[in-house]
């Protein structure tokens, strides 16, 4: 497997506002109105995440991590404050707007994966860049080949996702997050269906991303997440209430041994 997962295109870049940083979020509240009453998923969050980083988002089932990662890929919008991503202040857009934008910025890889049943896994990679346009016609099952070869499953390219195994279902939902070279990919939960194993190398895959310059953001509930990220960030009760570097934290577990 290529340790370089994808060559930059100039056009990609991702702009250099907010002082630098590729993800700003400024003051985020999220509330949600049930028949109990209002519920407020994040408070006042404030994160900052510079291209490159490999960031996780951790806490307890209801802390607000996936609210957190709606945030950042424009499924859901803000009560209050700002996020602001690959300089696009998200929430100034309109769903078709958002839409659009997520399809060239943001990969996005699920637990469950989500791959189209009835289409190939080359055509499952290709999917994206039919909907955004990024890459002319002809070029398109060339790219959706080489990234299935750069994440080892290029030899179940004219398979359908339901006969492979639930980790290369999970390297072609990979392929498929990157088809548009966003320099973003976010993954809810990634390794949560899979083996320890099988984990390992699908952090490894996220790993030489963030090498390559893209940033990764991952909500997981890994205990054992420090030793691959460059940042852990706890959330508890829809407030941020550590961030710490994986090697800090490896550190620190490493005195009480």
């Amino acid at each position: 497997m290529n340790k370089h997962i994808l060559n930059h295109r100039k056009t990609q870049q991702p702009a250099q506002s907010n002082g630098g940083n590729l993800i700003d979020l400024r003051g985020v509240t999220k509330a949600y109105k049930t028949v109990a009453g209002s519920f407020v998923a994040l408070k006042d969050v404030d994160l900052q995440i510079e291209q490159g980083e490999f960031i996780a988002i951790v806490g307890k089932s209801g802390s607000g991590k996936s609210t957190l990662l709606n945030m950042l890929t424009g499924i859901d919008r803000p009560t209050s404050g700002e996020v602001s991503v690959n300089g696009m202040v998200v929430q100034t857009l309109d769903e078709d707007q958002i839409a659009v934008w997520r399809g060239r910025n943001v990969g996005v890889v699920f637990q469950f994966y989500q791959l189209m049943p009835t289409l190939t896994v080359v055509e499952n990679v290709m999917m994206p860049m039919d909907f955004c346009n990024v890459y002319p016609v002809r070029e398109r099952r060339k790219h959706a080949m080489s990234l299935l070869e750069q994440v080892g499953v290029a030899d179940q390219a004219n398979k359908f996702p339901a006969t492979l195994s639930g980790g290369e279902q999970q390297r072609v939902a990979i392929a498929r997050a990157l088809a548009n070279d966003p320099p973003i990919v976010v993954a809810d939960e990634p390794t949560g269906n899979l083996d320890s194993r099988t984990a390992d190398q699908v952090l490894t895959l996220f790993q030489n991303l963030s090498t390559d310059g893209k940033t990764v953001v991952v909500v997981t509930h890994e205990r054992d997440i420090a030793p691959w990220v460059s940042r852990v960030v706890t959330l508890a009760d829809g407030r941020i209430v550590n961030s710490a570097s994986g090697v800090q934290i490896q550190a620190k577990e490493a005195t009480y041994v």
